[in-house]
């Protein structure tokens, strides 16, 4: 008997995004069970759900962020009873109806608890949406990445990725006080410190806008900062940080981050943006920050 596959999916005002990626998902040659999917936008996105009958739809009043929205999803879907969970955010789409089929396969042949497929920018297949570092130096080269076939223990998560419903019951789910840019990274973390067995196969990919414009280099091509579009990504992207730092202790992280950002502003002669940065990263190395999104300030 073929094992129950549930998908964990989140929305946010893109109701014309959400269509193609639910088409998408009941198109793969390999049945999806139940898509559970949470929606906080500001203009509910039910209708486009209705159209499809396996579709299980929560609606969230409150703004839960990636992370609350992918915890509630995630959690809504091992509920289900289903034995694997796949994890989609509304603007990504499967890169062709065998994706879902070619990752249970390699989970199955390499005896993953998670696996990952690659992330292809849209409209772009040969250029990955978020870097690999190879050698020391970051790359969006997809070419560059299937040469190695397989990365144990490295991954983008959360799009795409194929998780086994028990990997929650050891490592619990997306942290909701991360709200966004920052969860993934965490639940990363988590993995590798439970010794779970993971990676990215570059045999199959799904397409998700990129984030080209993000990734500044500094001193060269071997250390660069993120720097992301606006003040209100720019905050939780800088808090978490400081906060993931302060948790697991990344000294190596604090010197790159300090290091690195230091000479970004400085080169910019943005002494604006470094009171931003720093107050932001102070605020997550000293475990604050944390509230609902109407009682942040940015």
């Amino acid at each position: 008997m073929r094992p129950r596959i549930a998908v964990a999916a989140v929305t946010f005002n893109r109701p014309k995004e959400l269509g193609v990626l639910l088409d998408s998902i009941n198109a793969q040659t390999a049945a999806v069970d139940t898509i559970c999917l949470v929606d906080s936008g500001t203009e509910p996105a039910s209708e486009v759900a209705g159209r499809h009958a396996n579709v299980d739809y929560i609606r969230s009043e409150a703004n839960l962020g990636g992370a609350g929205g992918f915890a509630l999803a995630a959690l809504k879907a091992v509920a289900s009873g289903a034995r694997w969970i796949w994890m989609m955010d509304d603007d990504a789409e499967p890169a062709d109806p065998e994706c879902l089929a070619t990752l249970l396969r390699e989970a199955e042949a390499r005896d993953l608890e998670a696996v990952v497929p690659l992330v292809t920018a849209p409209g772009h297949p040969d250029r990955l949406s978020f870097f690999f570092r190879l050698d020391g130096k970051v790359t969006h080269e997809r070419a560059e990445v299937e040469k190695l076939g397989f990365l144990p223990n490295d991954g983008h998560f959360f799009n795409g990725a194929l998780i086994r419903s028990d990997v929650f019951f050891k490592v619990g789910l997306p942290d909701i006080r991360l709200f966004i840019r920052g969860d993934e990274v965490d639940f990363t973390i988590r993995l590798r410190k439970a010794g779970i067995r993971f990676g990215t196969v570059t045999t199959t990919a799904i397409s998700h806008p990129h984030a080209f414009s993000e990734t500044r280099h500094v001193f060269g091509a071997r250390w660069h900062v993120i720097v992301p579009e606006g003040e209100f990504k720019q905050y939780y992207y800088y808090r978490n940080r400081g906060y993931l730092i302060r948790r697991y202790f990344r000294v190596r992280s604090l010197v790159a981050d300090v290091g690195g950002y230091l000479g970004y502003f400085l080169q910019r002669r943005d002494p604006a943006g470094f009171v931003r940065w720093a107050r932001s990263f102070s605020t997550g190395l000293r475990g604050k920050g944390f509230a609902p999104l109407e009682d942040q300030e940015f």
